[in-house]
């Protein structure tokens, strides 16, 4: 089970121990990372390994170097409103398998699944990218 310690003194800055890392959040992005950054790295990061399995699955094989470029949209309420991911890999595969591979990997991330639907990320491909 995932357990993380969240530890803030003072200020908008909060320190969390996540089994022998350390990592450290700061809701006004000045000292680190504000906290829809640190949700949209964790998108991304989720999504490569679930990226690699799912291409694995739908017999696109290794995938290459990955990049993902994943933007958030903000509501008026400086929310988040819609995330995108821009996805480019280095093995060049066509259209349909592509989609597949995308799609599978939607399937199998863990912090997809977490987010509410209407964040559902959009994303693009590039394949032959590297």
């Amino acid at each position: 089970m995932p357990q993380v310690t969240t530890t803030s003194d003072e200020g908008m800055s909060a320190e969390n121990d996540v089994r022998d890392f350390s990592l450290t959040v700061d809701a006004t992005g000045e000292e680190a990372p504000d906290t829809l950054e640190t949700l949209l790295a964790a998108y991304g990061s989720c999504y490569v390994p679930a990226l690699r399995v799912g291409a694995e699955q739908r017999d696109a094989g290794d995938l290459g170097k990955i990049e993902i470029d994943v933007d958030g949209e903000l509501n008026d309420d400086d929310k988040l409103e819609s995330v995108d991911f821009d996805i480019k890999w280095e093995a060049d595969v066509d259209d349909d398998t592509a989609e597949r591979v995308v799609d599978r990997a939607f399937d199998l991330c863990k912090v997809h699944d977490a987010l509410k639907d209407s964040l559902h990320a959009d994303a693009s491909v590039q394949t032959g990218a590297f």
